[in-house]
């Protein structure tokens, strides 16, 4: 194999400066962050700008981070390092900020403006300074009582008050229950104060409506009916401006779709919801009819400034301007700077400062949109844009100030073990700064620009049809609509490894072979295709786990949606099925339908599954051997489907969604029986979930069962006629579950096709999205939002002179069957070399603990039992990520080591982090 020239990262005087170790940011909570004026316009950027920069490395430009993107805010940082700042709100004195947080230590964190740091962290688990009875948030900020003394948080099941010491700091926790709606939990949103304090009005996103709770006593006095998922609100002369964000109630005739129990109007297609709506209450007239006022859909923030409502439309990509005298819209203010993409900024907050600026905080564009604001009737102006950390959440003016909390910060940062990182280390942020002058902002934005690679011309388009039949197919098209050499895209998505974990131990690669799990002897058909396709060691999954990874590939973004639920994850964890989680711009598959492109789904972002009553792991993986020998179809045959309209359309029946009690190679026969039959379509999906680790079989038994599916799927495909117009792209959704010593995003991909570059090491920074871009490209789909709209397709991974040699399948080295405690009735898995005996001896092995560490395995047992890893009710990343990783590596390692970094083989409640919310309130 040929080593390609990488370049070498060493620290500049300014990561030096502030202690920065090969780049990245050191545990020292505060980074000063200069006012770099230029005069410059937009550059020349796109995302081809990375070149070989590794994600968290700072460059002259500022640091990379996994969604094509760098960061490089205006003002001073304040890092967070108690994971994700989901709602940030300001004290009415100014002195300090109250934060949820989440996927770290603790649920609140309270910071001090005065010395700029964390001055509190409240929570459930170690390293907090006040319990309280558990670490589920909302997706809004907590709200301070008009006197300051006391706080509200959202939670799951209602609120916890407390009372605001002299020092800024909170005590006497008590929890405010607002009972469960039949299966509906409250969910509770923004919370607002009566005038004199005496009464706190609750959004309950969760049940559709608004109540008027005593403050003192925590009795609810009141209720009013909302839209759908009640979120933002604001009291404006005594009316209350609520935002839904699945707008307003179905009506008959309305094409509908589910979302926590409420049918939801829908786009018939995609899904995604259609309507967005503000209800308004009268709350000095309680038995009034609730009002209602149209707005662009999923309004989340709602700000006022006397009579003016403003409302942020974020699917919408705009402000709706409401005047509180008329109850009526008099502007909608657009949030869409790029022209070359009308959506995917996703304004997400709002605040006016006293001099005439709205502020709009653009979650996906890390940015603060600015506009000249003079009234409501008076069109706001455009100014420009200022740069901010990643995914801002939350902007306001505090005194002369501009303050804004950033959910991901700097990203996965946050100093956890040395030996490497996972994407659960998430580093928050606070920036804040002086607005600069509407001359200095102007500058500013050609920053932005930069950072996002929002470069003219990035999306360009075939003139017309018949021009492009004129064309020489090439393997990228430089246009899209372009002819392309290949018309087949498999796009095969596994679940959660990092680079080190599968790669680490190829030396041709940056991989430290200490973090490698599952190397050669457990994936030798990757370890192969690597060696003959091209190994990628610069790739990054943008998400942190699989409700965020589905998204990124199916839409080339996680929705604002899906971001501000990770502090409980109630509603929805995959967004498959909630009709909130779907970008009005649709899909990958819709992209390609519209285009006039076939698809087929093989699980990918389905979530109906039905299987024949019980039915084993076992049984399918001796069903797979007699449908590979005698081409039967399968004796327990699996019903699967979509919510979604368009995807349920093209999904293959029979194929497994994620499911751990069903293994991949019969996956692979699923498939196999309908490519031969049916051949492929322009755009094929699959869901391989196997690696995830976690049903009957061992950990390295499962992720050598999704290995040798992976190559057998390649070996069909590339022994067939279709191989010579086709490309296989192996993803993983995420790579949460395990340790890379570069970044925690950081992830095996492999790029396989007569097309793609053999026989090298490719070290260029590819992420997610490029290879969005590149499938769109390839096929001639129109990009979906911003993200992928910047994103440069992965040419280099290509070259236009193809190389036919097919892929043959390596037999599997670990037996699929180990550490089952039942061998299946047609025998075990025997890999060459290997006896019945041997694997039946290896089984037991891998099933047998040490003494020493015999009870703390019989816990994990206890905990394994309730985790959803199989059955009706399986789940992706149901269990808690730090505990699930430590669980796959003690199995891995025999109960002989501790997890890298940790200084001993922890039980599962004693493990750090295992406080954090998974997804086991879905």
């Amino acid at each position: 194999m040929q080593v390609a020239r990488r370049k070498v990262h060493k620290p500049n005087a300014f990561q030096r400066s502030v202690g920065l170790d090969r780049g990245r940011l050191s545990k020292a909570a505060v980074l000063a962050v200069g006012l770099v004026v230029t005069t410059a316009g937009v550059g020349a950027a796109s995302t081809s700008q990375l070149g070989h920069q590794q994600v968290g490395q700072l460059t002259n430009k500022g640091e990379v981070i996994a969604s094509d993107q760098y960061i490089n805010p205006i003002g001073t940082r304040l890092v967070v390092n108690q994971g994700k700042i989901m709602g940030a709100t300001a004290s009415p004195d100014g002195t300090h900020v109250a934060a949820t947080v989440t996927d770290g230590t603790g649920a609140l964190v309270i910071i001090d403006l005065r010395s700029y740091q964390v001055q509190q962290v409240v929570g459930k688990g170690s390293g907090v300074n006040l319990a309280i009875s558990g670490n589920d948030i909302g997706q809004t900020s907590p709200t301070y009582s008009p006197d300051g003394k006391s706080l509200w948080m959202g939670r799951a099941n209602g609120y916890t008050k407390f009372t605001v010491n002299a020092d800024g700091t909170l005590a006497n926790p008590v929890d405010v229950a607002i009972p469960a709606a039949g299966q509906q939990q409250a969910l509770s949103a923004k919370a607002v104060f009566s005038a004199d304090g005496s009464t706190v009005y609750a959004a309950v996103n969760g049940q559709n409506k608004v109540v008027a709770i005593n403050a003192a006593t925590g009795a609810i006095t009141q209720t009013w009916t909302t839209g759908t998922a009640p979120r933002g609100m604001v009291l404006v002369g005594g009316k209350l401006y609520v935002s839904n964000e699945g707008g307003r109630a179905a009506e008959p005739g309305d094409t509908t779709m589910n979302s926590y129990g409420t049918q939801v109007p829908a786009d018939p297609a995609t899904g995604a919801s259609t309507t967005g709506t503000v209800s308004v209450i009268d709350t000095a007239n309680p038995a009034a009819k609730v009002g209602s006022i149209t707005v662009g859909t999923h309004p989340t923030a709602v700000y006022a400034s006397g009579d003016t409502v403003f409302v942020a439309n974020t699917t919408a990509n705009s402000v709706s301007v409401i005047d509180a005298k008329k109850d009526k819209v008099v502007q909608t203010i657009a949030t869409q700077p790029w022209p070359e993409a009308s959506v995917g900024y996703e304004p997400d907050a709002i605040s006016l400062t006293k001099d005439g600026h709205l502020l709009v905080s653009l979650g996906r564009a890390n940015a603060v949109a600015v506009y000249r604001f003079t009234s409501a009737k008076q069109s706001a102006s455009y100014v420009g844009l200022l740069p901010t950390d990643y995914f801002p959440a939350e902007v306001a003016t505090v005194g002369n100030q501009i303050v804004v909390a950033n959910t991901r910060g700097v990203d996965a940062l946050r100093p956890t073990v040395a030996a490497g990182h996972n994407t659960h280390d998430t580093t928050s942020s606070l920036t804040r700064f002086t607005l600069p002058s509407d001359q200095q902002i102007r500058a500013y934005t050609g920053k932005v620009f930069q950072y996002n690679g929002w470069t003219p011309g990035s999306v360009k388009y075939a003139a017309d049809n018949k021009s492009a039949q004129n064309k020489k197919p090439v393997a990228i098209p430089a246009k899209i609509g372009d002819p392309s050499t290949i018309k087949h895209v498999f796009l095969i998505v596994k679940e959660n490894r990092t680079y080190d974990q599968l790669f680490g131990d190829m030396s041709q690669g940056n991989g430290d072979p200490t973090l490698t799990q599952f190397g050669q002897a457990v994936t030798p058909n990757q370890h192969a295709l690597a060696a003959q396709f091209g190994l990628y060691d610069n790739f990054y999954d943008t998400a942190t786990n699989s409700a965020e990874g589905h998204n990124w590939l199916m839409q080339s973004d996680d929705p604002e949606y899906t971001e501000s639920s990770a502090g409980e994850y109630t509603r929805s964890y995959d967004t498959e099925n909630d009709v909130l989680g779907h970008q009005e711009s649709g899909f990958i598959w819709t992209g390609a339908q519209a285009v006039g492109k076939s698809v087929k789904d093989y699980g990918e972002f389905q979530s109906i599954e039905n299987k024949p009553a019980g039915a084993t792991w076992q049984d399918y993986y001796c069903d797979a051997q007699t449908m590979a020998a005698t081409g039967a179809p399968s004796q327990y045959p699996i019903q699967t489907g979509s919510a979604i309209p368009s995807l349920n359309s093209v999904s293959v029946p029979g194929f497994p969604l994620f499911d751990l009690s069903v293994p991949d190679v019969y996956k692979a026969e699923v498939w196999k029986q309908d490519f031969e039959k049916n051949g492929p379509a322009n755009l094929n999906m699959f869901w391989l979930s196997d690696d995830h680790t976690g049903g009957p079989p061992s950990p390295a038994a499962e992720v050598a069962d999704n290995d040798l599916a992976v190559g057998q799927i390649v070996d069909t495909i590339s022994h067939s006629p279709y191989w010579k117009d086709s490309a296989i792209f192996v993803v993983e959704d995420d790579s949460q579950a395990g340790l890379d010593h570069v970044d925690g995003h950081r992830a095996p991909v492999q790029v396989i096709s007569p097309y793609a570059n053999h026989d090298t090491v490719d070290s260029h920074y590819y992420s997610q999205v490029t290879m969005v871009r590149t499938i769109e490209q390839i096929l001639g789909i129109h990009p979906m939002n911003q993200m992928d709209s910047a994103a440069t397709p992965m040419t280099t991974a290509f070259t236009d002179k193809p190389n036919l040699a097919p892929f043959n399948a390596v037999p599997n080295q670990t037996s699929l069957t180990l550490g089952l405690k039942q061998q299946p009735a047609c025998g075990s898995n025997v890999p060459g070399g290997q006896t019945t005996a041997s694997v039946a001896q290896a089984s037991a092995a891998a099933s047998a603990v040490p003494a020493s560490q015999a009870a703390v395995a019989a816990q994990w047992k206890s905990w394994a039992s309730v985790q959803r890893f199989t059955g009706p009710n399986a789940e992706p990343d149901f269990a808690n990520p730090e505990q699930m990783n430590r669980y796959t590596y003690y199995q891995t390692t025999g109960w002989t080591k501790p997890y890298p970094g940790d200084s001993k083989i922890f039980a599962p409640n004693d493990v750090p982090g295992a406080f954090l919310p998974g997804a086991d309130n879905d």
